[in-house]
């Protein structure tokens, strides 16, 4: 199928069973309909309704010869190299001096070594050349070793058994000086493949390890690459079927370069085994990166400790937390951090993509010193098994962001999760940030490095939304927990958020509303900045604030009358207001809060699922009569107006009174205030 006519057909707006997947899952309307407006307003994607391995199927199509490698029965001709010369045996090839020149369609075994020259595929019919690699050592001090001018297609079978070895020199001799061209130890300006399962080590000493100006897909083989700049190099595609793949590159370890048609620049991996380390991005492609399965270790950039700024500093500025909103010394100080020398050739992302990042599955082991997945348009993370460390973003869309299955284990991180529209439906996501956890917020990122210093311009907006309907997601930040530049809607899933313990943030924190309406939430953090869920949601909630700070570890357990556990949970640090939100949360339902004590069951990431509650001291008990229960130590109160921090309706305010609050001004007090021994 042409590949202009499936984009066609994928190139469509993001719906929700994409990105925004379960998003008429909400009971309230409204919620649903805020939800569908934000899907019409992102970027069309290239992965539209579809699945990425389907979407793989589509763009990447392989002939029987791609992966045919059983060559012995063909009508062969034979290449013996030995040290300034070769022999033929056979014809479609000659000789003359150092280079031999193919001129022909057919099969060529070639095996020896050739101390300085070069195999030059020349073929004006275009039909297809393969290169059998049987044990040979090609070098070259002034060109490419291999070098396809012109061909239908060129394959290079890596015969079994066998190891082989391209080499090439630190200067080229080129013929036109002004094309640069070729730039690489094997290089072709047409399609290339390379199959079969021997061993292929690449060293490019000029520029890149293996490059095609065109289709290039690898469906197996040991392939080896140490490069100055880029290791393997396709323009309109670079397509990885299987195989095992090693480089250690000087810029970009893998990349599609196609900056011109919006079709092409594309990077598919169906499986493989890559262990990729690059001074620049790891896996970069100017469409879309697709991968299907396969086993990854990338370190971008030298890792996470080469990163802008570390993950264990706080960005607070030097003037400290900065009240009324968001800290403005945290976002310049992130601004300048990013854009003020980077340049596209500073990217140091381990898998990256101009347009769109689609991953279904496969094992990932990333260690970046820039954002770790990095999309400038969308992402979408379908399963797959990940263990991140980045110095920046531990995973980042300009526009948004879907996952929807998997483990996604962010060790460290600047700010974990990062999109304008974040949608969870399925997955294990567990994230440290030294800054947000979970940060929707509208505008490029600045480290997304398009070569416009400043433009690190997040803004709140009504279509920023972080839509919850599943999955299961711990949060450890020092910044905030969940921040949404707009709103938040919960409708399943389990949250948990041991947030910020500086009053300069919250573990909740968002512009517009956070509509519950389903699912479990636990957050904890400073009380200088908190806010709970908004009164609008249709599932009730708890915050509750203490007049001094709780200690790490300190448990926290919410009983209905008859004793049973709504929620145990010990926050990673201290804190000092905590919000609970259970469907077991009953309206008219009587409740205690204890403090301390102990649980006989088994704490996974602070919360006790099982187990009796034990020796604690009861804080407060309340009836609850509205979706948002506001409490302290001496039972219900109000939300806070004014004071340093929290948000509402606009930043730099608390949320406005609530129902909580009887028509004459007084407060509803709790039942039994007085502290007692459970």
């Amino acid at each position: 199928m042409n590949r202009k006519s499936i984009y066609s057909q994928l190139a469509i707006a993001l719906v929700c069973t994409t990105f925004l997947y379960g998003c008429s899952a909400k009971t309230e309307a409204s919620n649903t309909n805020e939800t569908q407006t934000a899907a019409t307003e992102v970027k069309a994607s290239i992965i539209g309704d579809k699945s990425v391995k389907s979407v793989i199927g589509e763009l990447v199509t392989y002939d029987k010869e791609d992966t045919y490698t059983d060559w012995k029965n063909e009508n062969l001709n034979y290449i013996e190299l030995s040290g300034t010369t070769a022999s033929i045996k056979g014809s479609g090839a000659e000789v003359k001096d150092s280079k031999v020149t193919i001129t022909s369609a057919g099969t060529y075994v070639i095996s020896g070594k050739l101390d300085n020259g070069q195999i030059i595929v020349d073929v004006q019919d275009k039909g297809t050349v393969r290169l059998v690699l049987n044990g040979a050592e090609i070098k070259s001090s002034d060109n490419a070793p291999i070098y396809v001018k012109s061909a239908g297609k060129t394959i290079i079978s890596l015969e079994s058994g066998t190891e082989n070895t391209i080499t090439d020199g630190a200067k080229y001799t080129l013929e036109d000086t002004s094309s640069d061209e070729p730039s690489a130890a094997i290089f072709s300006k047409d399609s290339l493949v390379i199959n079969g399962t021997g061993k292929l080590t690449v060293k490019g000493n000029y520029k890149d390890g293996i490059t095609s100006k065109d289709d290039f897909k690898i469906t197996g083989g040991n392939i080896q690459i140490t490069s100055v700049d880029d290791g393997l190099v396709g323009r309109d595609i670079l397509a990885v079927k299987g195989g095992a793949i090693t480089i250690e590159a000087g810029g970009d370890a893998v990349k599609s370069t196609n900056s011109e048609d919006s079709t092409k620049g594309i990077v598919a991996i169906e499986n493989g085994t890559f262990s990729l380390k690059a001074e620049r991005d790891g896996i970069q492609a100017e469409t879309a990166v697709l991968i299907g399965d396969g086993s990854f270790n990338i370190t971008s950039g030298g890792g996470s400790v080469n990163g802008t700024k570390k993950a264990e500093e706080n960005m607070k500025g030097p003037g400290g937390p900065v009240w009324g909103g968001k800290d403005t010394n945290k976002s310049d100080t992130k601004a300048s951090a990013k854009t003020k020398t980077k340049t596209e050739t500073e990217s140091k992302k381990a898998i990256k993509a101009v347009a769109d990042i689609g991953i279904a599955g496969g094992t990932f082991n990333i260690d970046s010193a820039d954002d770790s997945i990095h999309s400038n348009n969308n992402a979408i993370i379908e399963g797959g098994n990940f263990i991140i460390t980045s110095g920046d973003d531990g995973i980042h869309a300009d526009a948004a962001l879907g996952i929807k299955g998997g483990k996604v284990n962010i060790a460290k991180s600047y700010e974990g999760i990062e999109a304008s529209i974040i949608t969870i439906s399925e997955g294990e996501i567990h994230i440290t940030a030294s800054d947000d956890g979970i940060n929707v917020a509208g505008g490029a990122d600045g480290s997304s490095t398009n070569g416009r210093p400043g433009e690190n311009n997040f803004s709140a907006s009504e279509n920023n939304k972080l839509n919850i309907n599943g999955g299961y997601i711990v949060v450890n930040s020092s910044g905030d927990g969940l921040d949404s530049n707009g709103s938040i809607y919960m409708t399943k899933g389990i949250v948990i958020v041991s947030g910020p313990t500086n009053s300069g943030n919250g573990a909740l924190d968002y512009n517009g509303t956070f509509e519950m309406n389903g699912g479990f939430l636990v957050s904890a953090g400073s009380s200088g900045m908190a806010q709970a869920t908004s009164n609008t949601s249709t599932q009730n909630s708890i915050i509750m604030t203490y007049p001094q700070v709780q200690a790490a570890g300190t448990l926290v357990s919410l009983q209905d009358s008859s004793g049973n556990s709504i929620a145990t949970f010990a926050p990673a640090k201290e804190y000092q207001s905590i919000v609970i939100s259970s469907p077991e949360l009953k309206k008219d339902g009587s409740y205690t809060l204890y403090s301390g004590g102990k649980s006989t069951g088994a704490g996974n990431d602070g919360l006790y699922n099982d187990g009796e509650y034990e020796d604690g001291t009861k804080v407060v008990s309340f009836k609850i009569s509205n979706s948002v229960t506001w409490l302290n130590e001496s039972g219900i109160t109000t939300a806070q107006e004014g004071g340093p921090g929290g948000h509402g309706g606009q930043r730099g305010q608390r949320p406005p009174r609530t129902e909580d609050q009887n028509s004459s001004g007084t407060q509803n007090q709790a039942p039994d205030a007085q502290q007692n021994q459970k």
